[in-house]
Order: C-alpha cells, then structure tokens, then sequence
C-alpha cells in the first residue's frame, strides 16, 4: 500500500511540478546480520541538496561510523551500510531540494540472521557405555530446523531408541559403543529462504582397558645369574600404556629391570631371593585403568656344603658318612654306590643288591632337614670307593663326591686256568687286591721263580696286577704255579694251572640251503674249543671225485652261516667244515652232499619258479675303489656274492659328495659288469657309493663304500705369512720373461758356436754376413759353371742304409774343407752295395739327365739330390740354411748317416743324350780289392711293374734336413720316356727333388763308396 501511495504522490508531483524527480536502486535490500550494502539515489532535475534520513526520522550525518552518506555529484548520493545489524532495518528516505521544490524516495532494508554454527567441535570423546550428547548449536533467523545423519543416512529416531534428537539440536546415544564411532552430520535448513548448511562431526568411543596375565605364577631360579619374565597383555581404545608396580614403587628401566616398548613384559635380571613376591601390572587410558597382579616365585638350587672322605679297617663295627646341603624347597639327600641307590627309609644288602630291604640290616640311611648320614656296618673291603651324595629338590640337583678308604689284607682274584702249547706263549694273570698295595711272589714246587735254570720265564707287574709269562719248553712246563701276595695286613696265595691246549673239534653243519651259483652252510660251533678261542672257520667243497676248494673265514661272536660262491646250476657238491685256532686247524666235519639250484631264465613263469625254489633278494655286492691315474677319477668294483637263486639283472649304483643331500643320477649297469668309473668329481672331496643288485625278487641291501678325491694338482698354495704373496698372473709373467731370456741366451749361444740361430739369419740376410763353412768364390764359381756350361751333369749318389755303417777298419773321420769327397783308388778293402729298389720308366728328363757316369774328376763342391717318392705332389721350395754339417743331419733322425746323398757339380763333361735315358748302378763288388765295376749299367725297369720311385736308403729323410744352401724342386714337365725293352708310354709322375749343395765335407767312409 505504501508503494501505491508513493506512486500517486509521484504522479501528482510530476502533474503539478515535473522539475525535479528522485529514484533509490535496489528499491528494497535484505541484508544478513554482519553483511554490508549500498543504495543509490538518482535526482532527475536540478537538485542543490539531496539528504538521506533515518527509519527513526532523523537526517543522516557523515560522521556516523556504520552508515555513511557520500554524494558523487550534484545528481547523485550513496548510503552505504556497513556491518548490518538487527537496529540497521527500517525504511530509509531520500530526499532532493532545490528551493521551494523537493522531491524524495524510500527504501526498506530488511535484516535477517543467516545459519551460523555457534558450537559444534570435532572430534567429540564418550566412554563407551555412557549416555553421549553430540553437541551442534546453530543460530538463524527465522530458527532453523536441525537434522542428523550418520554414514550416509539420516538417523531414524522412531526406529533406534538409543538416538535422541534434543530441544535445542543436540544428538543423544545411549549406552554408545564402540561400533556408534564415526562420523556424524549436523544439517541445519531455514525453509522461509531454502538456507542449508552443515557441519561433520567426528565421534569417538574410547574403551576402558582390557588386561590379562600371561602367566599369573612364575617360577624362578636365584643365584645362578638367570631372568624371569613378567608379561600381561592388555587391550582398549585408545592404545593403554602399561606399568609395573612391586610393593606400591613403579618400576623403571634399569640395571635390574628391563621393559620392552609397549612395557607389556616386565625382566627381571639376576633373581635373587629377595625378588619373590607379587607385581602388578596396570594398564591406563582415557577410558580409565585396570590391574593385574603376577606372583614370582623364586626357588633355590640345591647345594651340598659339607662332604668329607672317610678312612675305615675291614671288620670294622661301622664307617659313617655324613653329607649336609641348602636349597629352597628343602632337597632330598641319597646316596650312590656303583650301581646302588640308597635313601632315608630304605635299605640295602650287598649280598642281595637286587632288595631293598635288608636282612642283616648292613647299610643305613639317616636324614633330618637339610643333612643326610649313610651307616656302613660291618666293614668289608667291597665298601672301599668313591660315594656320591645327590642333593635334589624340584629345580635341579647337586652331587659331589667322597672317597671311603678301606684298609684291607690282599685277596687274589682271576681264573686259575690257562691254556696254551708247546712253542706258544701265555701269561698267567695274578690279579690282586690290597690296601695299602701288596707285592707279589711266585714259586714251583717249593722255588721261587724265576731260578736261574728257568729261561723261558718273564715276570712283569704291576700296582694290582703280577704276570707271569711263560713260553713252554716241553711237557714239564706244565703244571701249577704259586702266586702269593703280602702286605702289612696280611698275605695270601693261590695256585694256577697251565694246561696243554688241543685243537677244537669239528663243527657241525645244521643245514645246506642251495641257490644256482651259491650255497648257504648253517653250522654249530664245535663242543671243543681246545682251550684257546676259535680264530676261523674252514669250508671245502669239491664235485664228487675231485678235489677240494677251500675258503676260510674269520670266527665272529654271530657267525652261524657262511656263503659259497662261484657255484655251477644244476650241480652236485659236497662240502665240509673244520675250525681253527692257535694250536692248529681241527678235524673236518663229514662230508654233506648237496645240489644247486636251475638258473631261473627270464622266461619261467612266476608261479612255477616261485614253487620250484626258495626265491629272495640277492646279497650286496663286495666294493673296491681304485683311484686312477687323474684324481678325481675313480674306478668302484665289486664282486658278486649270493644272486638269490634268480639271475642279476643289473646293478644300480648311486653316489654322492657327503656334505650334500643330493644324489647324483642314479647309473644302471648290466648284470655282466663289475665296475663302474667315476669321472668329474670335485677335488679333495669325500664321497660315499651305493651299489645295488637287482634280480626278479627284488634289490639287495646296498653295499656301501666312501672315499676322498685327491687334492687338486693345479692348486697353487696360499703364501705362507709374511711372503711376498704372489698371484697367478705375476707367477705367469716371470715364467714367460724367463723363458724369452733362456730363448735368447740359447740363440746368442747357436750363433757364436754354430753359426746359427735367428740373429745369424739377421747377420746373412740384413749384414750381408756369409754363412759359415761357405766359400762364397767356389760356391759362385761352381754355379757358373754349371750355368755357363749345360753339356755338364752332375754326378749322383745313390746310397743305401749300409753306406751309412763304418768300417769295421775305423770309424769316419769328422768332415773339414780340405776331406776328398772319393778316394782317387777304385779299390777298396770293404765296399758297400748300391740298391735301387724301383726306378720308374717315367722319370722325368730332368732326372733322367741327372744320372751319368761316375768317371768325372772329383769336385771341390757337390750337390746333394734328395728325391721325394711319397707323395706325387709338388714340393715347395725350401730356403736356404746358412750351415749344413754331419750333427746337423744327424739330429734329424738319429738312424741315419751324418751325410746324405751327394751330387757332383764338377765339369765333367756331359755325355750325348740318349732317346732311352738309363740309370747306371754299380752292383756290389765281388772283390774287396778289385775296382768296382761300372761297365753294366742296370735298365729302369718296366713301368708296368713299378709305378713309383723308390730310393732306399738317406733318399727317404733327406727332407728332414735342416741346412741347406739352395733347393731346387723338379717339377713333372709332362713328358713321355720310353724304355729300351718296352714301347708303351706312361704319363710321368709327379717326382720332387730337392737339390742341396754341399762343401767338401762329406765322412771318409775308408775311400769305400758306391756310386751311380
């Protein structure tokens, strides 16, 4: 209505004076309480004031300090309200004057109160099982309605009687628990203006602590430096903290007591008695606390504090021993003797050990709280020893020792028989009891031994015991003897027999259990045994009418049954048994026949051989181990015994290093093998083997063996202290600096003294030094000749291996530059023959050419031509050695002569070619002292006949030569050479030769050569 009203005044204005016209923007405010905000007032017209007034009526002034009126310009002024309140609402007037004119305009500003929290914290703590108010206080006008949610969901007051939603919005659970902690929503809505707000609300439910003893009683042990433990666990919300309390004091950590981090476990360290009693555990949080008690009890070992030796006569009325210990709970006290047990109440008889209750009333037990007396009556020297006292109680025990000395006349005790022979010596023990110590004396017939006609006696004593060794001449050193002991209680004597031993009887053969390659004999120990123990068993067996196979084994405490080998199936036997010992072997018991088993071939069916025999497993094998050559490699053997009446069928052999626990595969071996290698194992490592016999009945036990690997060879032994400590890599070099040096000084060596070696290859080829032996001018002149002059062949040698044999008239003499390579006299004493095994027909020209007549004037130089027979192939030429002398040639092959073949270079005139080009060779000579004949040349021989070359003779090793001067190869030119006696052509062969040139130097051989 008041608008309408002003919209009137408004018209009325501007009909009767439209000069001046008022606007405020916003026409209406609402401002929450707190907030600010501005309105502004627009004058249309010429306005000289335009004021602001109150609700109240009163004109706004500038000063004021929560509304103020500010003017812009002529046309316009701001009321600003700052920090509204409640007393700020109300209409406000703006009014414009200009003069007798004036207009105005009004605004209503409304403050209201927005949702504001006044008090709702988080989190919020309730004990669990208590009435909780969650709190959430909440302001606004209009009053706001509240709501409260709970995981998600708003909390349904009719459903949950527990939940209460209060006046003034509070949230009440009765009796919380532990599951109603969490988080709340308090959600505050004013419907007038859709206004929500919210705030969450952690709750959180402590719970009062849970505790509980692990142990409510402890035991422990004082003074032996031991702990005990306290420990209870407790439980709640939040984490409790733990404390231990003993006598109302709170403990702490220290040298005495220990706790760990949560302080739930209580140490006590080194228990004394005084630590007994009860400690209490408490256990606190905001909840509140609880308290749980823990009693230690606290025992103390047994100890025996007085124990002392007693000394007694025999026949004493009695001996006391007394023995007194402490110890909490109060220890029970027994007494020990050998094997005895005595205690209070109970007693003991030494004639009767096996009762405790005693006839003669001998032994008495006594005790009284803490000490203990053992009453020995009538003493006998039986009671002498060592007596232990045991304190006891339900912790532990104590036990000391005291020693009853009894003094006592001597008592000689042992057997007073001994058996032995003639040749054999024994000892006739005299053992002898007495305190203080006896000594001992022996006779014969009345004479103490040993007289002087009495060689074959030893007497040896000891503290207790007196030997008698006699070594039986005849039957008079049989008999009895005296040994008679004495000390300062008494004496006594006793008479000992040495009696004549026998050989046993035979022992009797129970049962034969026969399988095809063995035999089992169970047999009965002889009723005699001769005197002296039985040392081994014989068994024989034999085919009826043959002779007997014999075994012996050695007698052992279980030896009922002995095993025979090497059977044949199907075959009858008999078998006998006699025994052993130090006299000699026994009578052989009679003879039982029995007969082998079939050998159950792989093809009889199960059942009918499981009715024919007694089938079983067969034995183990016997084991042997040889280590081989490398010592990781070793070779494990065995021997068949019993196959259990079925064949072998394999063996199966495992092995293993010892400080493993795996097995290596396992290897099967075929039932004809009797070893097994085993190859690649570790160095200086212990192994154990596993061989077993497998046949149709089963496996055997295993037969087991073990055995070490030697240690590594390569091994290179740690430095000792205080050595260099030299590694592998710094042992290698020097190794290689010593061997370059030793190459070295080796090849400086050849040089100087030989004339060869790498730095003489460095002197001839780099230096222009000449080789040593070599004249360079004869050599240059022979090539030139031999270049210059083709009509020129050179001679050539052919040797066989006797040209290489000295004669018997001497030896050869060591070859210089002035020795003749031939005598000038064709006769000789002794001469050798030429053989030419094969020459083939198709020998090159070259070669063919080569072979002249050996009538030419000797040479100063030759040259040596090695043909190469064995392989068609050509031969590469070789380089030159600057040496070539006898040693050299020799060391190549230690059977063959110091010179090979030699070749004439000298200018001996060329005879004319020949179509047929023949080799000559003189046979051997007839006459020691004629010339040798070179007037019958011998053809080659057909080439149907002979193919190949063969040269016996240094011809064959010439290759192996090491210095030469040059070599020239002959190489196959491909041409065709046709024999006097054949016309058929055959493609030459590939022929090496190898051409060396040689000084003078060539062994006189006595000036007796044969040559071609």
């Amino acid at each position: 209505m008041l608008q309408i009203r002003d919209l009137i005044w408004g018209l009325l204005f501007i009909g009767c004076a439209a000069a001046i016209q008022v606007q405020i923007t916003p026409t209406q405010g609402e401002i929450s309480v707190g907030e600010s905000k501005f309105f502004l007032c627009e004058v249309v017209g010429d306005a000289k004031d335009i004021d602001w007034y109150a609700p109240s009526g009163e004109k706004i002034l500038p000063n004021r300090p929560d509304i103020i009126v500010s003017r812009g310009d002529e046309t316009m002024s701001t009321l600003t309200i700052y920090h509204a309140n409640v007393d700020s609402a109300g209409i406000y007037k703006c009014v414009a004057k200009n003069g007798d004119k004036e207009a105005q305009a009004t605004v209503q500003v409304k403050i209201f109160q927005k949702i504001t929290f006044e008090s709702a914290p988080s989190p919020q703590e309730f004990n669990e099982g208590d009435d909780a108010d969650i709190v959430c206080n909440v302001i606004s006008s209009p009053p706001p309605s509240i709501i409260w949610k709970h995981k998600g969901s708003k909390i349904q007051v009719a459903k949950d009687v527990r939940f209460r939603i209060m006046k003034n919005g509070h949230l009440q659970i009765r009796g919380i628990k532990k599951i109603d902690e969490g988080m709340y929503n308090c959600e505050a809505r004013v419907m007038a203006r859709g206004e929500i707000d919210f705030r969450m609300i952690k709750v959180v439910v402590n719970v009062l602590p849970t505790i509980r003893a692990r142990l409510s009683e402890v035991n422990a042990t004082a003074d032996i430096g031991s702990s005990a433990l306290l420990a209870c666990d407790a439980d709640g919300f939040p984490e409790p903290s733990v404390t231990w309390t003993h006598n109302n004091i709170v403990l702490e950590r220290g040298d005495k007591y220990s706790l760990n981090e949560d302080g739930s476990e209580l140490v006590i360290k080194d228990v004394k008695k005084v630590d007994e009693g009860d400690y209490t555990c408490i256990a606190k949080n905001k909840a509140g606390e609880k308290a749980e008690e823990v009693s230690l009890n606290v025992f103390v070992q047994p100890k025996i504090t007085y124990l002392n030796n007693q000394t007694a006569s025999e026949f004493d009325e009695q001996v006391t021993l007394t023995c007194e210990s402490s110890g909490d709970p109060t220890p029970t006290i027994s007494w020990s003797f050998e094997n005895k047990v005595f205690t209070e109440g109970e007693q003991d008889s030494w004639t009767r050990p096996d009762k405790y209750e005693s006839l003669d009333r001998n032994i008495v037990v006594r005790s009284h709280a803490r000490v203990s007396s053992l009453t020995l009556k009538n003493v006998l020297f039986t009671f002498a020893g060592q007596y232990l006292c045991t304190a006891s109680n339900s912790i532990g025990q104590d036990n000391q020792h005291m020693y009853l000395e009894v003094r006592y006349a001597p008592k000689i005790l042992g057997p007073v028989t001994v058996y032995t022979w003639e040749g054999n010596a024994a000892n006739i023990t005299c053992e002898v009891e007495a305190h203080p110590g006896a000594s001992v004396v022996w006779f014969r017939d009345g004479l103490q031994l040993p007289s002087a006609n009495t060689t074959n006696m030893k007497i040896f004593n000891t503290p207790s015991t007196s030997y008698l060794e006699i070594n039986p001449d005849s039957q008079n050193d049989f008999g009895s003897y005296n040994c008679t002991a004495t000390n300062v209680l008494g004496s006594e004597s006793k008479e000992f027999l040495l009696i004549q031993a026998e050989v046993p009887s035979s022992p009797e053969i129970q049962q034969v259990e026969p399988f095809s390659s063995t035999a089992v004999v169970s047999f009965e120990e002889p009723d005699s045994m001769g005197g002296v123990p039985i040392t081994k068993y014989r068994v024989e067996w034999r085919l009826p009418g043959q002779e007997w196979t014999g075994s012996e084994h050695d007698a052992k405490d279980d030896l009922i049954m002995i095993t025979i080998v090497d059977l044949k199936p199907e075959t009858t036997y008999e078998v006998k048994m006699s025994a052993v010992n130090g006299k000699g072997e026994g009578e052989s018991s009679p003879a039982r026949i029995f007969t082998t088993e079939p050998v159950l071939s792989s093809e009889t069916p199960a059942p009918i051989a499981a009715t024919s025999m007694a089938l079983r497993e067969p034995s183990a094998p016997k084991l042997e181990v040889k280590v081989q050559e490398r010592g990781n490699t070793l070779k494990v053997s065995w021997i068949k015994q019993d196959d259990g009446g079925s064949p072998i069928k394999h063996y199966l052999i495992r092995y293993k290093a010892k400080h493993v626990s795996e097995w290596k595969p396992e290897i099967r071996s075929p039932h004809d093998s009797d070893y097994v290698l085993l190859s690649g194992l570790d160095w200086n490592t212990e192994y154990e083997v596993y061989v077993v016999a497998e046949n149709r009945q089963g496996k055997s036990e295993p037969a087991v063996i073990s055995f070490r690997t030697a240690t590594d060879p390569t091994t290179i032994p740690d430095a000792m202290d205080g050595g260099s400590g030299l590694g592998t890599g710094a042992i290698v070099g020097i190794l290689i600096v010593v061997f370059f040096l030793l190459l070295v000084g080796v090849d400086v060596t050849c040089y100087f003294l030989n004339k060869c070696g790498l730095l003489m290859c460095i002197a001839v080829n780099f230096c222009g030094k000449a080789g040593p032996g070599a004249k360079s001018k004869d050599i240059e002149e022979g090539k030139a000749a031999f270049t210059k002059d083709e009509s020129k062949e050179p001679i050539v040698e052919v040797r066989t291996e006797e040209d290489h044999t000295p004669n018997q008239g001497g030896g050869p003499t060591e070859p210089n530059e002035t020795t003749p390579l031939t005598e000038p006299e064709p006769a000789a004493a002794d001469t050798t023959s030429t053989v030419v095994n094969v020459l083939p027909s198709t020998a090159t020209n070259s070669v063919a050419e080569s072979f002249s007549t050996a009538q030419s004037s000797p040479a100063s130089e030759s040259t040596t031509l090695t043909f190469s027979a064995s392989s068609p192939t050509k031969a590469a030429p070789a380089k030159s050695s600057p040496k070539n002398s006898p040693a050299a040639q020799s060391s190549s092959l230690n059977t063959q002569p110091d010179v090979g073949p030699l070749v004439d270079l000298s200018d001996t005139p060329k005879p004319p070619p020949s179509s047929n080009p023949t080799l000559l060779v003189s046979p051997p000579s007839a006459n020691a002292n004629g010339p040798q004949s070179q007037s019958d040349p011998v053809k080659a021989p057909d080439s149907t006949q002979n193919k190949d070359l063969q040269v016996d003779g240094p011809t064959k090793d010439a290759p192996n030569a090491l210095c030469t001067d040059s070599t020239t190869p002959a190489h196959n030119d491909g041409k065709t050479v046709k024999d006097e006696n054949t016309k058929g052509e055959t493609e030459v062969k590939n022929a090496t030769a190898e051409v060396k040139t040689v000084p003078n130097e060539a062994p006189q051989t006595n000036g007796n050569e044969s040559k071609a």
